[in-house]
């Protein structure tokens, strides 16, 4: 029997044809140490070729009603099973019997309302990453639908354009659940997203990214701090191919891991244009050889493929994280099959962000875990571990404040996330962010030893919102702590 190893070594062999990704870099370096748990042995897996399967497109969900000006979705979350593994039916965790979710396409100052039911036999909490939402429908942590119950959760959309995603939330489950599937994105377009010659339409193209355990028989593997999910996936799918023409593209690529980063780059060099980050586009375009997305990171790229000829075969590669190369090393192939006309084009000047506020008050945060691989390893904010009941940090209605987050860990990386509120990063390390970081973020990477200094303007909302490691499995060992806005 073919193993999976050798089935994947047989893919990046198969892949020379072309552009390919044969010659990549070592990918364990400090930048890819995104977890400190135990490496844990790998069970027996599936084989899995790469470029065999096609790239699903993610189906745009359809509302129940848009009557009044509002949107209205009726959603259940229940078991069901998709097919990973070409051939074999894997069990998942779904919205509608989806994996992942379906997208919802909503429009800046257009409400949106989601009626969530749980069709599952545990808790669940539907968050809406990176939005500005009431309390009440933010899905907090401790804020759960039980098994059976039903929740309406009202989305306002008054934030500029941005590419969103959900995915649950409940306390101590968020990790599993999410791994099982319960993520989808959330795109909101306005007037000045509109107006940009950018690429669209069929040319506009949304790729979740993710890893995953799966074993011999085609089953997603779930253990807390599993460092062999060496399984990469777009789409739901594993090493798919994607047929393009020859011309521009714009690709929302969303980081949907538990725990892995990613480092995208084109197998022969060629460079790539981020246009936006998680809370929109950014003020100009960033050419670049690479785009760094940790957990529940976004970015939006154009790639030009007028550049190269019919028949070329171009390989995305991912040269950060952890794992073996002919495993991880590769993500999706582009496969450049006809010509096409282009009238798009990615303009100098993208968007204004309005000046930051003088700050008003000034806090530190500082993230660990304990990395001795324990079994009763813990993850901390400020030394502590969270607690529902208590309220970690009192911020004023309307202030604008600058955070400065800290990773006190030498081996684990950890990422820093706020509900509510995009913030714009002010410094790295005491330096000038890079140009990936100028625009709206919500969730920023930190690397063993980093400190990050950012700004948010809590101007939108008040009442009671988590901030934490997005690497869920950290969140879920207790990076997480409360803020309190009044």
């Amino acid at each position: 029997m073919v193993t999976r190893r050798h089935a994947l070594a047989a893919g990046i062999a198969s892949a020379s044809v072309g552009v390919t990704g044969a010659s990549l870099v070592p990918l364990l370096t400090a930048r890819g140490a995104e977890a400190a748990a135990a490496e844990a042995p790998a069970a027996a897996a599936a084989a899995i070729e790469l470029f065999k399967v096609p790239l699903p497109l993610i189906p745009v969900a359809r509302p129940l009603s848009t009557a009044g000006g509002v949107d209205t979705y009726e959603v259940t979350t229940q078991r069901s099973t998709a097919e990973i593994v070409p051939g074999v039916r894997t069990d998942v965790l779904t919205y509608d019997g989806r994996f992942p979710g379906a997208t919802i396409k909503a429009r800046t100052n257009r409400p949106v309302v989601v009626i969530q039911r749980n069709g599952l036999d545990v808790p669940i909490s539907r968050h809406l990453h990176g939005a500005s939402v009431p309390e009440d429908s933010d899905g907090g942590p401790m804020d759960t639908i039980e098994p059976g119950g039903v929740r309406v959760y009202r989305y306002p959309n008054r934030q500029p354009h941005a590419s969103l995603w959900y995915h649950d939330h409940a306390h101590h489950v968020e990790s599993e659940n999410v791994y099982r599937g319960l993520h989808g994105s959330y795109l909101i377009s306005d007037p000045v997203e509109d107006a940009l010659p950018l690429p669209k339409g069929a040319y506009d193209v949304l790729i979740e990214l993710r890893d995953a355990n799966i074993d011999a028989s085609g089953q997603l593997v779930y253990a807390m701090g599993d460092r062999t999910r060496n399984t990469l996936l777009a789409n739901g799918v594993p090493y798919p191919y994607l047929e393009v023409a020859a011309r521009k593209y714009r690709f929302r690529f969303a980081n949907t891991s538990n725990m892995r980063f990613f480092e995208l780059r084109l197998a022969d060099g060629g460079e790539l244009i981020q246009i936006g980050s998680d809370g929109g586009l950014l003020p100009r375009p960033n050419p670049t050889p690479s785009v760094y997305l940790s957990s529940g990171e976004r970015a939006d790229v154009v790639i030009d493929f007028s550049r190269y000829p019919v028949g070329t075969q171009l390989v995305l590669v991912n040269t950060g994280g952890r794992g073996p190369v002919e495993q991880v090393g590769q993500v999706l192939r582009f496969d450049v099959t006809r010509t096409a006309d282009d009238p798009s084009s990615v303009p100098s000047v993208l968007r204004a962000l309005p000046p930051l506020p003088a700050p008003t008050a000034t806090r530190s945060v500082v993230m660990r875990m304990d990395e001795d691989g324990s079994a009763t390893a813990q993850a901390y904010l400020d030394e502590k571990v969270y607690d529902h009941a208590r309220v970690d940090q009192v911020v004023r209605y309307g202030a604008s404040e600058v955070w400065t987050v800290t990773n006190a860990n030498v081996k684990a990386a950890h990422n820093f996330h706020m509900h509510l509120v995009q913030f714009r990063v002010l410094e790295r390390n005491g330096q000038a962010p890079p140009a990936s970081e100028s625009g709206l973020k919500d969730t920023v990477v930190l690397q063993p030893g980093e400190t990050v200094k950012l700004q948010a303007t809590f101007d939108s909302y008040r009442g009671a919102y988590v901030y934490h490691c997005h690497m869920l499995d950290h969140s879920a060992m207790g990076m997480m702590a409360t803020m309190k806005i009044r």
